[in-house]
């Protein structure tokens, strides 16, 4: 069913599900032992309902389908697991051991290039705090 959509829905489905991912690991500070699936998915709901327009445009008949939210359900998994498993750029990495040295603060784990630029904007924004 997802495979019928039109690609500029799909490619606008995928950017959906790494936003809300993305916001959503950013408000837990990406602990992972403050993940709750549970909790992404009513950020997922209360995005699809109410930011993605893209949403708004689906049919109501596609919308009540149960097999079209299993694909979509099945799709975010798919979406999760690849964001998670790309690795940080070398950029990335020097961008956060720079940031790190000049805060003077102990180096940290992170595993993945959208857990490393969440890192890079909180030291950034730490570096910019201090120097005012």
């Amino acid at each position: 069913m997802l495979k019928q959509l039109p690609h500029r829905m799909k490619m606008n489905m995928t950017l959906s599900i790494k936003k809300v991912f993305e916001r959503y690991m950013a408000s837990i500070g990406w602990d992972e032992t403050q993940y709750d699936a549970a909790k992404l998915m009513e950020e997922w709901r209360h995005y699809l309902y109410n930011e993605a327009a893209w949403f708004a445009e689906l049919d109501d008949a596609i919308k009540a389908n149960p097999q079209f939210h299993e694909q979509l359900a099945d799709r975010i998994n798919e979406i999760i697991d690849q964001l998670v498993n790309e690795p940080p750029t070398d950029e990335q990495i020097a961008e956060i051991n720079r940031l790190v040295e000049r805060l003077g603060i102990d180096d940290f784990p992170y595993g993945c290039k959208l857990e490393a630029k969440y890192h890079i904007e909180r030291l950034q924004h730490e570096l910019k705090k201090k120097k005012s």
